[in-house]
């Protein structure tokens, strides 16, 4: 017990400096940006007007408190530390005045929604299939389905989004095209409301599952294919021991283990996915909200998603770090 305590103490460390780090590249990148979100928000505000010169002064001083520019760089150094720890990252100059954190709240639900599930959903389908695939090596038709994930895989998220949206969307229009839900409709734990969601995240989990189908196929199925000739597989065959008993027992339970690793850091690095499929199709997650931040010049608001975005991705990680050495034994803690 002593030494998994010291082994999650120590990855703990890890997870600490990798976001810290991770955080301060984000926060001198989008400060390098040659955009003054202080002058900016006043151009905005005095274009239709002359303003006094002691009002815009007024101005300056409040916007720079809120955004957090007030001081030397070292106080807005601090000062943006002490917001994150807090989870303020100050207004969005966008969407001015709600605050960064607030907007990233209301796209989160969708994109963990959209992300989460259709990442388990590949990860659950693309291993069974590689067990059965690298297991059964003579089936054609999952031979079949080999070649067809080698086919998808190398090809760009927003390639077969583009795809699904003509099929589905022109061609043969059965689904939605864009949104998380039907418009003017009220929201809540309703069958109504959740069938209208789930309609229209049809086609952007489509295009997240046919692309990552294909990783997770491929990697059970060379992991099979080398469990299959250990010794303790071949034993149980010669015994007598019923196939589909060897395929879970025997070969998968061991071939799963490295997968989990690879599915964390999926779950962890969901917002890779998010960007251009949910521009694609205008879904009201994070990945647009980026987008549109990008756009608009917000930086405050691209640090607020690149840090939360960092903070997933490395506490994916940590979980499955200290998940692991639990599941497989044979993983050192020391």
């Amino acid at each position: 017990m002593g030494d998994y305590i010291r082994y999650a103490m120590k990855r703990l460390g890890q997870f600490v400096l990798v976001v810290f780090i991770g955080v301060n590249l984000a926060y001198v990148i989008t400060h390098a940006t040659p955009i003054d979100p202080v002058e900016q928000s006043i151009s905005a505000s005095t274009s239709f007007g002359n303003a006094a010169p002691e009002a815009i002064a007024e101005m300056r001083r409040s916007l720079e408190e809120l955004y957090g520019l007030k001081g030397s760089w070292s106080e807005q150094y601090l000062a943006f530390w002490s917001r994150v720890i807090r989870g303020d990252f100050g207004p969005s100059m966008s969407a001015f005045p709600t605050p960064v954190s607030s907007l990233i709240a209301r796209a989160m639900p969708w994109t963990i929604g959209l992300l989460v599930t259709s990442t388990i959903i590949t990860w659950a389908l693309g291993n069974y299939l590689g067990a059965l695939a690298g297991y059964h090596q003579r089936s054609r038709a999952l031979k079949a389905f080999g070649l067809a994930a080698m086919g998808l895989h190398p090809v760009p998220y927003y390639i077969v989004a583009l795809v699904l949206l003509i099929v589905f969307g022109y061609v043969w229009p059965i689904l939605p095209i864009s949104g998380g839900a039907a418009m003017n409709m009220p929201q809540g734990w309703n069958w109504p409301y959740v069938a209208s969601v789930l309609k229209h995240s049809a086609l952007p989990a489509l295009s997240l599952i046919l692309i990552g189908l294909g990783s997770w196929f491929l990697g059970m199925r060379s992991l099979v294919s080398n469990i299959i000739t250990d010794d303790h597989v071949v034993y149980a065959e010669i015994g007598g021991v019923d196939r589909r008993r060897i395929l879970r027992s025997y070969v998968m339970r061991n071939a799963l283990a490295p997968q989990l690793t690879g599915l964390a850091m999926s779950l962890g690095g969901i917002f890779n996915g998010a960007v251009i499929t949910e521009k694609v199709f205008g879904y009201p997650g994070v990945g647009t909200l980026l987008v549109d931040a990008v756009y608009a010049g917000d930086y405050g608001l691209v640090l607020g998603v690149t840090t939360v975005s960092i903070v997933g991705v490395s506490l994916g990680v940590l979980i499955i770090d200290l998940i692991y050495p639990l599941i497989d034994p044979r993983v050192q803690v020391d």
